[in-house]
């Protein structure tokens, strides 16, 4: 089964997502299945998995809500506030609905030290018990502390989102690659390849400025530790569904069938317990 392991949905609410601004006026709207089922259907995917982009428990119900409608969305990464003196009553409450997964929190928009705060680190001390990946939304200046945190919690699942969000840009980071493959070592840790064509100058690309990331990230994290995201809608900002599908398809169009296989589904279906 291929399962795009990373995309949203909302109703659009100019007060709640300020974040979608006057420049992304082509997802300055609502998302929902229908939008997205013909898509992926005319992609040959069959499932994928709704991550948060509102950090509520109101957009994790409505996720819910949506996943329990329609049988394509497999699995929702939600949110919950991990900071919180009742997260464990929280992560109970979501986790009666198997299709809670996982969680996210927007740590990229947050303080470098933020994956270290004490309470924080508390709400990820719980994860595990109800069977939850975590999903870590980070900037590259955030992968040191994501080192100490993911070390800490070396039986807690990991996923890191858009391969940490480097700027893709012409001037490859050396740095962004050192602690990628520090980080890589710790085998709790999974990565998505998603979010690459919004990291580059202007939002203009061609394949081929991708491919030192992606060696990067399938050096360090091998075959068994990667999942194909769309990130879509957000993917719209600077290409089409398809286009955003091919660049991974196209560079592991080499790769043995089941390589392949584990990238575009089975490694999503394992971690998250699809």
């Amino acid at each position: 089964m291929r399962i795009d392991s990373h995309q949203h949905f909302w109703n659009f609410n100019p007060v709640r997502d300020s974040w979608i601004d006057d420049s992304m006026t082509v997802i300055k709207r609502d998302f929902l299945p229908q939008d997205l089922q013909p898509i992926l259907e005319a992609n040959k995917i069959e499932g994928c998995i709704a991550v948060q982009a509102d950090q509520s428990e109101e957009e994790t119900t409505f996720l819910l809500q949506l996943a329990n409608d329609n049988s394509f969305i497999k699995g929702v990464v939600g949110w919950v506030d991990l900071r919180a003196s009742d997260v464990e009553d929280r992560l109970g409450f979501f986790s009666k609905n198997n299709l809670f997964k996982g969680v996210r929190h927007i740590v990229q928009a947050e303080s470098e030290d933020f994956l270290l705060r004490k309470d924080f680190r508390n709400g990820i001390s719980k994860l595990e018990q109800f069977g939850l990946v975590y999903d870590l939304l980070i900037y590259p200046n955030q992968l040191k502390n994501a080192i100490k945190l993911v070390q800490e919690f070396h039986n807690q699942q990991f996923v890191i989102n858009h391969i940490a969000k480097p700027k893709i840009d012409g001037d490859f980071d050396s740095e962004w690659e050192k602690q990628i493959r520090i980080l890589a070592t710790c085998k709790n840790v999974n990565c998505k390849v998603s979010g690459l064509v919004t990291e580059t100058a202007d939002l203009k690309w061609n394949e081929a400025i991708f491919t030192p990331y992606l060696d990067v990230v399938v050096d360090a994290f091998g075959i068994d530790r990667l999942l194909f995201g769309s990130d879509w809608p957000v993917c719209l900002l600077a290409g089409e569904y398809r286009e955003v599908l091919q660049i991974i398809e196209n560079y592991f169009a080499e790769y043995s069938k089941e390589d392949k296989e584990k990238i575009m589904g089975q490694n999503a279906i394992r971690i998250y317990k699809l």
